[in-house]
């Protein structure tokens, strides 16, 4: 959906939140997966808080055994993935919460091509996380 936002010019606004939505739900499928459920109240904030206190250090694990290099340098790799993730996670919540409610500030589509190409990036970590 947001490659279609973006790719037809419909909407650089809808590639931003549906970029963020997606992480959002994949978000809360890996959380699901670690027995954790998040609920309805300020579930995005919730959600992006959980990623930080409950999941950073399975994240960092699962991603060292996913790579396989010499413990050092997948142990490095692997913080640097799992901080990436969860700060990409959290900026793309505040972008979403600044463009959808706020009427100020102008919305272009390099903005959410950067949503969309976070999205797909974290898509595919958790994808890895949970196939594995």
């Amino acid at each position: 959906m947001s490659n279609i936002a973006i790719d037809k010019n419909i909407s650089p606004l809808w590639g931003i939140v549906c970029s963020y939505y997606a992480m959002f739900y994949s978000a809360n499928a890996l959380l699901y997966h670690y027995n954790y459920k998040v609920g309805d109240k300020i579930a995005h904030k919730v959600t992006s808080d959980a990623l930080i206190a409950l999941i950073r250090d399975k994240i960092k694990k699962e991603l060292i055994e996913n790579y396989g290099e010499t413990e050092e340098a997948a142990e490095e790799l692997a913080q640097l993935k799992s901080n990436n993730l969860i700060e990409n996670f959290d900026f793309e919540r505040s972008k979403r919460n600044k463009y959808q409610y706020s009427i100020s500030d102008e919305i272009n589509y390099s903005k959410s091509k950067t949503s969309l190409n976070r999205a797909k990036e974290f898509l595919f970590e958790i994808e890895q996380i949970l196939i594995n």
